[in-house]
């Protein structure tokens, strides 16, 4: 029987002249110095990660740099009690507390699957679980092997008024007293996602929905960092839609520049900063064919256009793509990125993990031994991928329209 743990742990603005600056840590969740030498030495103290100690920036940078360790990945395992839940209920398994330690103690505890892994993102429950192998916590036996732990802080999304649909995260008003918490429960790392999609008919997403959003996300990040914890930011645009590539690199182009923009603005130490990006691709629907080759340049382009030569790399999500045609368009990218100084690799939950589950759908149970000799066999796929040595098979990574489905006359 595994040893469970407790998750329970318990002025006005100054003048320069004739102009105003309100320098206020608490209303940021961060630490700002204030000056009295005017705007411009009060802006340059918050800049680039000016406030953070010498020391707080090399070990922000140190993870950052295992992040971007080559031929490795992160392995995301950050779903809530619910969204795990309803994968397990899809296939006929039992969503307990036990049954998600079970699960994501094989993931963390595959032989060999450390060979392939620099992270892994962990949901608030998992970080004060236990192994039922050594009672270590999960952050420390990830560690012991080489594998970075991290978390998932956010909490909910809710719509912006006006704006179609639209989104922003929940979450930054009691971020910097988690953010504490997951650091002393052993994270080095946090994640935030900014959720967002292309309806080119509604102008969505519109500059309110991108700045929103992007400001969310580099103030999360400037809390973090104050806390210790390296971020990763998430801009993450939706397959969805019948949008074309070329649409598509315009809007990432957009999100992205708007969130470089935003992370300076607000003084984020950026080489202590890593991207998790949506794989550039045309909408589900878009009726025009891409090759594999053409959905990698687009990704290159996006990234030589606006990512700064600070930030290490960009750890790819699969956001609803397969394992196989993820892997394959990863692959491409890191064959076409050239002299490009980024290192390019995966941070996938869904591509990883949906596999694994359907092993259970027969037996209602959880199939552990044969969950971690598949889920090896994918990291294996997934490391040759970030090492730009994955050979597609057939159409995999490539876009290839639905076939329209005409009634009979």
């Amino acid at each position: 029987m595994a040893t469970m743990v407790s998750t329970t742990t318990t002025r006005p603005a100054r003048k320069a002249g004739r102009m105003a600056v309100m320098v206020s840590g608490s209303r940021l969740g961060i630490r700002c110095r204030s000056s009295s030498d005017g705007v411009g030495a009060g802006l340059k103290t918050c800049h680039g990660g000016a406030h953070l100690s010498a020391a707080t920036k090399a070990e922000l940078e140190r993870v950052a740099a295992l992040i971007a360790t080559p031929g490795k990945g992160i392995t995301a395992c950050d779903e809530g009690p619910g969204t795990i839940g309803g994968r397990f209920e899809a296939v006929g398994l039992q969503n307990s507390e036990e049954a998600r330690r079970s699960y994501r103690q094989m993931l963390f505890e595959t032989e060999g699957s450390a060979d392939y892994l620099c992270g892994a993102i962990l949901d608030p429950e998992t970080l004060y679980q236990r192994s039922s192998t050594d009672g270590a916590l999960f952050p420390e036996k990830l560690s012991a092997l080489g594998v970075v732990p991290g978390v998932k802080p956010h909490l909910k999304i809710y719509e912006l008024p006006g704006q179609g649909g639209a989104t922003v995260m929940q979450g930054l008003d009691s971020l910097a007293a988690r953010c504490q918490e997951y650091a002393a429960a052993g994270a080095k790392f946090a994640k935030w996602r900014s959720p967002l999609a292309i309806d080119v008919a509604a102008g969505q997403p519109s500059s309110l929905t991108i700045q929103a959003n992007m400001d969310d996300l580099a103030r999360y990040a400037l809390i973090c960092q104050d806390n210790g914890l390296m971020p990763i930011v998430e801009p993450d645009i939706s397959l969805k839609g019948c949008h074309d590539l070329e649409t598509a690199v315009m809007v990432n182009v957009q999100v992205q520049s708007a969130l470089y923009k935003s992370m300076l603005d607000h003084g984020v130490f950026m080489e202590g900063a890593t991207l998790k990006p949506n794989i550039v691709n045309p909408g589900l629907d878009c009726e025009k064919a891409y090759t594999v080759e053409e959905i990698a340049k687009a990704n290159i382009d996006v990234l030589n256009r606006c990512f700064p030569c600070s930030m290490k790399g960009a750890n790819f999500l699969s956001g609803g793509q397969s394992l196989a045609d993820a892997s394959a368009r990863l692959s491409a990218m890191n064959q076409a990125k050239g002299t490009s100084p980024w290192n390019l690799s995966f941070s996938w939950s869904a591509a990883l993990q949906l596999p694994l589950l359907e092993l259970a759908r027969e037996t209602k149970t959880l199939c552990l031994e044969e969950m971690s000799a598949l889920y090896l066999e994918e990291l294996k796929i997934a490391g040759a991928a970030a090492r730009g040595e994955y050979v597609p098979k057939g159409n995999e990574g490539a876009h290839v329209p639905k076939q329209k489905v005409v009634a009979n006359a």
